[in-house]
C-alpha cells in the first residue's frame, strides 16, 4: 500500500471510529468496509478490524459504565459462551472466497440495521438464561469468524426482542464487542502466530476518533443522518465483496 493510500485509510478509520462511537459502537463493520474499498485482502482485514474494535470498544465500555447504563445481570449470560465461541471463530481460517461472502453479508446486514433503527421500547423483558447463553454463543462465533465483535447483531436483537432499552443495549453491546474481539484476535493469533502491523498503525486513528466521538458526537450530531451515511458505505463495500471474484 502506497503512502497516500495509507494516509487516506488512516483518516477514514479515524472518521469511522468517531461516527460509530457517537452512536455507541466500535466500528468493525466500518473498518472492514474502508479496508475493502482500499483493496486489502480479507485475511488482513479480519484481524485488523478486531484490533481496532478492541481499542474503540474499551473507550465506549468505560463511557457507558461511567454513565450508569451498564447491566451486569443482562451482560454475563450473553458473554459466557460467546467468549470461547469467538476464540474458535477467530481460530478458523476459511478460504478467501468464503470470507468475502461472510463479511459482505455482515456489511449488508449492518447497513440494513442502520437504515431501520428501532425506537427505544417502552417496556423490557429480560431473556431467559438459556436463551441468552445460546444466542451469545452463536453471536460470539460469528464475531470471531468475521472480525466484527458481534455488537452489530446483539444491539438490534436486544431492541427487537425488547430485552433492553437503547442506552442499556449500547452499554451491554460495547463490553460484548470488547471481550469477543479479544477472544477472536487471540484465536486468530493462535492459528497464524502473527498480527498484521497495519492494525498498530491505524490504532492511533481509531483511539483518537473513538475518544472524540464518545464525548462529543452523540450529543451534537443527528444519529439518523450518520446512520444513513454509514449504511451507504457499507452497502457499497458489501456488494463489492460479494460480487468480486
Amino acid at each position: 500500500m502506497g503512502t497516500i493510500h495509507l494516509i487516506l485509510l488512516f483518516l477514514a478509520v479515524g472518521l469511522i471510529a468517531f461516527l460509530y462511537s457517537s452512536v455507541g459502537h466500535a466500528g468493525a463493520s466500518g473498518y472492514i468496509a474502508a479496508m475493502t474499498l482500499f483493496g486489502l485482502a480479507p485475511t488482513i482485514i479480519r484481524p485488523t478490524a478486531l484490533l481496532l474494535n478492541i481499542l474503540v470498544a474499551s473507550i465506549g465500555t468505560f463511557q457507558f459504565w461511567r454513565a450508569g447504563h451498564f447491566s451486569w445481570k443482562l451482560f454475563w449470560p450473553f458473554a459466557l459462551l460467546s467468549i470461547p465461541a469467538a476464540y474458535f471463530g477467530g481460530y478458523l481460517q476459511p478460504s478467501a472466497s468464503t470470507l468475502r461472502i461472510l463479511i459482505g453479508a455482515v456489511l449488508l446486514f449492518s447497513a440494513a440495521r442502520l437504515m431501520f433503527r428501532r425506537r427505544d421500547p417502552q417496556q423490557t423483558f429480560p431473556p431467559s438464561r438459556s436463551t441468552a447463553l445460546s444466542v451469545g454463543a452463536g453471536l460470539g462465533f460469528l464475531a470471531g469468524l468475521t472480525g466484527t465483535g458481534g455488537g452489530i447483531f446483539l444491539t438490534p436483537l436486544l431492541l427487537f426482542c425488547r430485552w433492553a432499552h437503547i442506552r442499556q443495549a449500547a452499554a451491554v453491546s460495547a463490553l460484548f464487542i470488547w471481550v469477543n474481539s479479544i477472544a477472536g484476535l487471540v484465536g486468530y493469533f493462535t492459528a497464524v502466530r502473527s498480527i498484521p502491523t497495519l492494525g498498530i498503525v491505524l490504532g492511533a486513528a481509531a483511539i483518537t476518533g473513538g475518544f472524540i466521538g464518545s464525548h462529543l458526537g452523540s450529543r451534537h450530531f443527528p444519529t439518523r443522518t450518520i446512520g444513513i451515511l454509514l449504511a451507504t458505505v457499507l452497502i457499497i463495500a458489501g456488494a463489492k465483496l460479494i460480487l468480486t471474484r
